[in-house]
């Protein structure tokens, strides 16, 4: 009795030792996708594409603001005349300071309106990055589920097929089955054992597609609780969902920016006929007086204030036909604009039917795995008490697996096909994953 108490003691001593390790090493889908966000270099890249459009704005406002140049230099004028003695050469050093301000100048206005949509966009690409990131890292990380499911599924339906040869074999040698019995377990042993060996590589190639992504491999991952009750989408009408996904989806947003970017390539075009207005002031020195020598002396400085009227008048039909060019360039932009529209709207569709018909299948397949369990052990009773064969009982067995591993996939699918109408809507967040974690 002591040694077993001492036992019992080192054993829950080891435990308590083990138990906060093994619970760090765990990795659920929210330590993942943290990962995930902070190793991606699709995403990386997408926020340094956004730092360098947002320069486009300051870039685009420095040509409305004034802008200095200065300017200087030595010239020498060399004067031969006709008698070789009446020759002359003057030096002098000259320089000058001009301040311009663009005054009217449309072109320059819509630049800088079109600066800013380019900018937009690379946000929304931004966005857009996230949302397809969480979308991969999610399907990723029940892709190991799955195939942990498999596999574990193969290995118990491999023990209780190995416990019926077992059974078969006895009942051979005692007379009371045929060789077939043992012939069938066997028979499914060895499929098994094929199936095993596919699925230990699937679930290689999935934990490689979860590590490609958050640069690691992954450690013992969480899994998705039997006993929760898995959401339906709010709001409970499609229709709601349809309107929110042709308005505020990010690709629609997408799609909406570079019609309106196209629109000022027009005016863009179109300015170019206009003509601008600019205020200059120029000072500089323009004396003739020399730098040194008997004509040095001090030098004046002028100074010149003015406004300059640019009018165009031909420029080859270049400005017309970029104009007919960006007036194409919308047109394609608006076609693409209700294409994105319409395949938004239908992806909504999709995923919310996933979604609802993914719920009545989780239930009925949950009705099914009770059903199954009750089916096996009515067979094992009856393979005991001779009135059942042991096909039946390998046949029972195999399909409550299979049921236990059809609703696991029907589970993730429920739940992938939620976030995927989120981001279809364009409502996808962090607090998605937490929900889901």
């Amino acid at each position: 009795m002591t040694t077993a108490f001492r036992a019992l003691g080192l054993w829950l001593v080891i435990n308590a030792l083990l138990l906060p390790h093994a619970a760090a090493q765990t990795q659920d889908l929210l330590k993942i996708w943290t990962k995930a966000l902070e190793r991606d270099p699709e995403l990386a890249a997408a926020r340094a594409n956004r730092a360098a459009q947002s320069e486009k704005i300051p870039q685009a406002r420095a040509l409305l603001l004034p802008y200095i140049t200065a300017s200087t230099g030595v010239e020498a004028d060399d004067i031969r005349s006709t008698s070789l003695d009446r020759n002359s050469t003057d030096k002098r050093a000259v320089w000058a300071l001009t301040l311009t301000q663009p005054v009217i100048d449309v072109g320059l206005w819509d630049n800088y309106r079109a600066s800013e949509y380019i900018a937009q966009s690379a946000n929304l690409a931004v966005q857009q990055t996230w949302q397809n990131l969480t979308l991969r890292v999610t399907q990723a990380y029940f892709n190991v589920l799955s195939a942990q499911d498999t596999l574990k599924s193969l290995d118990a339906q491999k023990q209780a097929i190995m416990n019926q040869l077992d059974a078969a074999k006895r009942g051979f040698e005692l007379g009371s089955a045929t060789i077939a019995d043992t012939y069938e377990a066997q028979a499914r042993l060895d499929l098994i054992n094929a199936s095993e060996i596919q699925a230990f590589n699937a679930l290689q190639i999935a934990q490689d597609a979860l590590a490609s992504i958050i640069n690691e491999r992954p450690n013992e991952l969480a899994r998705l609780k039997n006993d929760v009750s898995l959401p339906k989408p709010t709001p409970a009408r499609l229709d709601d969902w349809t309107a929110q996904a042709s308005q505020a989806s990010l690709e629609v947003a997408q799609a909406q920016l570079s019609s309106r970017l196209a629109e000022k390539q027009i005016h863009i075009a179109q300015s170019e006929h206009y003509p601008t207005v600019d205020f200059y002031a120029q000072s500089g020195s323009s004396s003739d007086r020399g730098v040194f020598g008997p004509r040095a002396g001090p030098r004046s400085v002028e100074t010149t204030v003015g406004v300059q009227l640019s009018i165009p008048l031909f420029a080859g039909g270049g400005i017309s036909s970029k104009v007919r060019e960006q007036t194409s360039l919308l047109q394609k932009s608006r076609y693409e604009l209700k294409f994105v529209r319409r395949q938004a709207v239908q992806s909504t569709q999709a995923f919310y039917s996933g979604v609802i018909s993914g719920l009545s299948r989780v239930s009925a397949l949950q009705a099914a795995e009770a059903s199954s369990r009750a089916s096996l052990e009515a067979n094992q009773t009856g393979y005991e008490v001779g009135v059942r064969v042991n096909i039946d009982v390998l046949n029972a067995q195999q399909q409550l697996y299979e049921t236990q591993r059809a609703l696991a996939d029907a589970r993730y699918a429920t739940v992938l096909n939620g976030l995927r109408l989120k981001a279809a809507s364009g409502i996808l967040s962090a607090d998605d994953i937490i929900a889901v974690n």
